[in-house]
């Protein structure tokens, strides 16, 4: 809460004694509420209030909020021209999703309006902040108002998200026309939408007088006013959610599982400790960011995942430069990964770069192990920067520290692995024949390790796309592949493949014929498995 224990903090009259000049703001900055204390004093000109002010007279909450956050952040001229999206999350403790309405044609594509609204009456309904802007592209556009009434710059806060119910009495319920509605307030509480569902539009007729007071609908130059979610999308080119993260246990809404973690980046001049790389433009530094793996344990999880740099500088008297360009790349990796990545795999998901105090990301990700890797955009540049993963059940997040397996007593006497396999099984084919398709699913065995692939039902080509990583010290032992069938009493053993790679199979495909596990031919058994092996004597190489 922004301002703790408002009820002690607030004049009162009857213990004028109690009152001491001073009040505290809490603030949300860099993984931790910051206690903000400022005393009463406001600038003023003429005895009027300079920045914020209430159209009460007796009211200054709100310029004593501005004065804390103006504190926070180094004085009132950093508070000019500010990020939006930084100022709600300060504000809340949430992740802020910038939405591009330019992008998608949402002003003609009622499907994508329509599921863009959801998501912003859910946002709404949960107590989260939502902001729109449309966007001054030159500095002469910088609060330019338009023929329609809205100003250019300017970050109109959504005050309420809701369907409108048309008609009047009876009919109204009997027709179930409702109408996807916004409304907004223009910071400088004046200025006002002059189209369609503005103040005086003579639509408001086809709402009833019952159902305008529950909006609140006024007919006064307050700078608040409604219009449709369509005209939003024509008019306006941002949107900015402030989403609120339900990590409670307790809430009868959907929870989530928050794992954060704190890294920086760090010039090094040995390249296993340099953790300033840049980003994939960069291929030869890449890999020496800071990396991070998590697991997906549901066959697909919504993923929210938010990186938030510390700014440089707590002031911007200097200027507004402060903030790196960040964004971060995911990637899908081996289901039993322990070190850090050196090569490319498959790219899951990646967010924009942008140098912004923080990104944010949304995405969709089937079952697995992923590597989040945040950098800069160029190589060299250095800062902390705070990593915030969301999904639906734990996803054992954690920092990748080590390059390879380290060396220890033991390892004279067990051995030290000389050569990393890198094994991806990437599909079958001609399965053993059943009624409704094989449930098959893979094993990789490698030196008493396993990896397991997830069930593919009802087919007999089956695409399991699992990669296992193997640190091997007996080179003489085989990698196997073993393929099962998923049953509800025992599952069945369908055939098997042995690869006896070497240093010289890289990136090799191998399409094998499947045999039992005794020593009879490989045609003894129906169906092929593909195959893609890569291994290196250097332990680094994948």
């Amino acid at each position: 809460m922004v301002i703790p224990d408002w009820k002690e903090q607030e004049w009162n009259p009857e213990k004028p004694d109690s009152y001491a000049g001073i009040f505290h703001f809490n603030f949300w900055r860099f993984g931790e509420w910051v206690d903000v204390i400022v005393d009463d004093r406001l600038p003023t000109v003429n005895n009027q209030l300079i920045y914020c002010h209430s159209n009460s007279k007796n009211e200054f909450w709100c310029a004593l909020v501005e004065k804390a956050y103006a504190k926070l952040a180094g004085c009132y001229q950093a508070l000019d021209g500010g990020n939006t999206a930084d100022a709600l999350v300060d504000f809340t403790g949430g992740v802020s999703e910038p939405i591009d309405l330019t992008e998608g044609d949402l002003a003609t594509d009622e499907a994508k309006r329509n599921q863009l609204f959801e998501r912003v009456l859910k946002v709404h309904s949960r107590g989260g902040l939502i902001s729109a802007s449309i966007k001054a592209v030159t500095a002469a556009d910088m609060e330019t108002r338009l023929a329609c009434g809205l100003v250019k710059g300017h970050a109109y806060a959504i005050t309420d998200v809701r369907k409108v119910r048309l008609g009047h009495g009876l009919l109204s319920f009997f027709k179930s026309e409702k109408l996807d509605m916004i409304r907004l307030r223009n910071p400088w509480g004046e200025r006002e939408w002059t189209g369609p569902w503005s103040d005086t539009s003579e639509e408001w007729q086809k709402v009833s007088k019952s159902e305008r007071e529950k909006m609140g609908v006024t007919v006064q130059d307050d700078g608040e006013f409604w219009m449709t979610f369509e005209d939003m999308c024509r008019y306006f080119t941002d949107i900015i959610k402030c989403r609120l993260i339900n990590t409670s246990y307790l809430s009868i809404h959907k929870t989530w599982e928050e794992a954060r973690l704190h890294g920086a980046w760090t010039r090094h001049e040995d390249p296993q400790q340099n953790r300033s790389g840049g980003c994939i433009n960069h291929k030869d530094t890449f890999f020496q960011n800071p990396q991070y793996i998590f697991e997906v344990k549901k066959p697909e999880d919504e993923v929210l995942i938010s990186i938030q740099q510390r700014p440089k500088r707590s002031t911007r008297r200097e200027g507004k430069g402060e903030n790196l360009a960040i964004g971060f790349d995911i990637y899908k990796v081996e289901e039993n990964r322990q070190y850090r990545m050196h090569s490319l795999q498959h790219k899951a998901a990646s967010s924009i770069y942008i140098n912004s105090r923080s990104v944010f990301l949304r995405t969709e990700l089937p079952e697995g192990r992923y590597v989040i890797i945040p950098t800069t955009f160029e190589p060299g540049h250095t800062g902390e920067f705070l990593l915030r993963v969301f999904t639906d059940v734990p996803s054992n997040c954690r920092e990748l520290r080590l390059d390879e397996p380290p060396r220890t007593c033991w390892s004279s006497l067990c051995g030290y692995p000389q050569q990393v396999t890198q094994v991806h099984v990437l599909g079958a084919a001609g399965l053993k024949d059943s009624p409704a398709g094989a449930n098959s699913y893979v094993i990789i065995k490698c030196e008493g390790e396993k990896v397991r692939s997830a069930v593919q039902r009802g087919t007999a080509t089956p695409e399991y796309n699992v990669k296992g990583i193997f640190y091997r010290k007996k080179l003489a032992q085989p990698i196997t592949v073993q393929v099962w069938n998923h049953r509800v009493l025992k599952d069945e053993f369908l055939g098997q493949v042995h690869l006896k790679s070497g240093p010289e199979d890289l990136q090799d495909l191998h399409t094998l014929h499947l045999q039992d596990r005794s020593s009879r031919q490989p045609s003894d058994l129906p169906g092929i498995v593909a195959v893609r092996v890569l291994c290196s004597a250097s332990l680094t190489a994948v």
